[in-house]
């Protein structure tokens, strides 16, 4: 699936959850999808537009797409559907802490083991983060047809910053001093 292709999903699947203005959508993906996808802003309003001329999505009030509120089309919801059926396209890992542990040697044991440490302190709070945010959810939307949905992307968050933290927690044993 193409980068622009993966855009139409995030912005088709923004607006089958709700209407929306180009603003709100904007929001909404760095928000709410941002805990596991980001888009560049930059491809937002022109995918928008793409998929308007496409007919996916309509237009509704006002003139410009801060002010208008776009709405999905039954070809819009088609499309999604096509979209999400393609195979998942995996892009290829730019990992900086690990491209920095990999020449480790070069970069010595002590600089090493403070990134680790950084590494896995931001993997629990991140694993807190996610389960705040799991909680507050189940609270609020625990109900609605979504929900299934969403929890799992969140579990999936959880269970990857917890991966993370034990992964840093063992590199860290690695580099005790000899």
């Amino acid at each position: 699936m193409s980068r622009s292709s993966q855009t139409q999903v995030a912005v088709l699947g923004a607006l089958s959850v709700e209407p929306m203005t180009a603003y709100a959508l904007r929001e909404a993906i760095r928000d709410v999808l941002g805990h596991f996808w980001s888009e560049s802003f930059g491809q937002i309003y022109p995918t928008l537009q793409a998929l308007e001329e496409a007919g996916h999505v309509q237009r509704r009030g006002g003139t410009r797409a801060r002010s208008s509120v776009f709405v999905i089309t039954d070809s819009g919801t088609a499309r999604l559907i096509e979209l999400l059926n393609e195979p998942v396209q995996e892009n290829p890992p730019r990992n900086g802490l690990l491209l920095r542990l990999f020449f480790g040697r070069v970069l010595g044991r002590e600089r090493c083991r403070e990134l680790l440490r950084g590494a896995r302190d931001a993997a629990e709070a991140q694993r807190a983060e996610y389960e705040q945010l799991l909680a507050r959810l189940t609270a609020e939307e625990g109900d609605t047809p979504d929900f299934p949905y969403i929890r799992m992307t969140i579990l999936a968050g959880i269970h990857h910053s917890r991966a993370a933290a034990a992964w840093a927690g063992e590199c860290l044993e690695t580099l005790q001093d000899p």
